[in-house]
């Protein structure tokens, strides 16, 4: 569970009976910097390669628009076919990540309008974030920081997650999770929640998330033992060759309950969800998003981002990593 754990939280920015309630998120305010280093402790320092979700396959395709009520006036949805730069990722900071390993899958999708203006999409196969803001996140971490003698201590961890509960939502996914058949038939949940300001003077508060149109599959432990250390590229690859590839961008509609500053709580199931468009992949392999910075805060006219904590945190954190990637740290 330690590995799932790590791998699983360090994208993610990426029962527990018998623990004793004694820990509990440091109440120094946590800053983008700290989270890069964490990532690197725990981790390891790999020059030239991204804090989180170091290994990843790049991809091209398009993105067609529903036009709908909610987000009218969107230029997103109201320029008709438009570009699309894609990136998919195994979770953890290793570029050699085992790919048969169950956890986290994820995905940056930047689509391009006709006047130069970006839109991006951020979002992994997790639907809740691990914790509540960035000092019960770094504070998650650190527990599994090991000590002098190179060990972790699971109990101190648990007792940790007992005294955050924000936190337990997503280590019960990972504790279920399994590994991805492709990343063509992974599930992405963009986490955060968002707003668009209409031209009416209306707001459409939404979250994302993208669904695979050939349909989540996953393995069970002994298809993915029996699976190479490396099979997502392959596996994409040939299926753009025999079938159409795509995904849907779906917004599900907020109403005011919902929390829009809390990104480990779901909101409820039943809330509305309509179409944003359909992203048809063309293309994989390659090195053209090596140097693309997924950051979900970069969107286009209309649209805000809330003042999730950890949404907020992203833009400076992807900073500092995209930085240290273009120079070889």
């Amino acid at each position: 569970m330690k590995h799932n754990l790590i791998t699983s939280s360090l994208t993610a920015f990426f029962l527990l009976a018998g623990a004793t309630s004694t820990a509990s998120a440091s109440d120094k305010k946590i800053e983008a910097n700290d989270l890069v280093e964490m990532f690197e402790k725990l981790g390891g320092k790999h020059p030239g390669y991204r804090k989180a979700h170091a290994k990843g396959l790049c991809a091209s395709g398009t993105f067609v628009p529903a036009p709908n009520k909610y987000f009218t006036g969107a230029a997103l949805l109201s320029n008709g076919e438009l570009p699309v730069s894609m990136r998919f990722s195994v979770g953890g900071a290793s570029p050699s990540s085992d790919e048969k390993a169950p956890g986290t899958r994820g995905m940056g999708m930047q689509i391009q309008l006709p006047d130069g203006a970006l839109h991006t999409f951020t979002g992994n196969n997790f639907p809740v974030f691990a914790g509540k803001n960035p000092e019960i996140f770094h504070g998650f971490l650190s527990t599994l920081l090991p000590d002098e003698n190179g060990k972790s201590d699971p109990a101190k961890t648990m007792a940790f997650i007992q005294q955050n509960p924000s936190l337990q939502a997503h280590v019960m996914w990972n504790k279920n999770a399994k590994t991805a058949a492709s990343f063509a038939n992974t599930e992405f949940f963009g986490l955060h929640t968002f707003y668009f300001d209409q031209a009416n003077e209306q707001q459409t508060k939404f979250r994302w998330n993208i669904k695979p149109n050939l349909g989540v599959k996953t393995l069970e432990k002994a298809e993915a033992d029996s699976m190479p250390t490396e099979f997502l590229a392959d596996t994409f690859a040939q299926q753009l060759k025999d079938e159409t590839v795509s995904f849907s961008i779906m917004a599900s509609l907020g109403e005011a309950q919902d929390s829009d500053i809390d990104p480990s709580q779901q909101w409820p199931s039943e809330r509305p969800q309509v179409t944003l468009g359909t992203v048809t992949v063309k293309t994989s392999g390659g090195d053209a998003c090596n140097n693309t910075n997924f950051d979900p805060n970069v969107m286009s006219a209309g649209f805000t981002p809330s003042a999730d904590p950890i949404l907020r945190m992203r833009s400076p954190a992807y900073a500092i990593s995209f930085g240290k990637r273009l120079s070889g740290q």
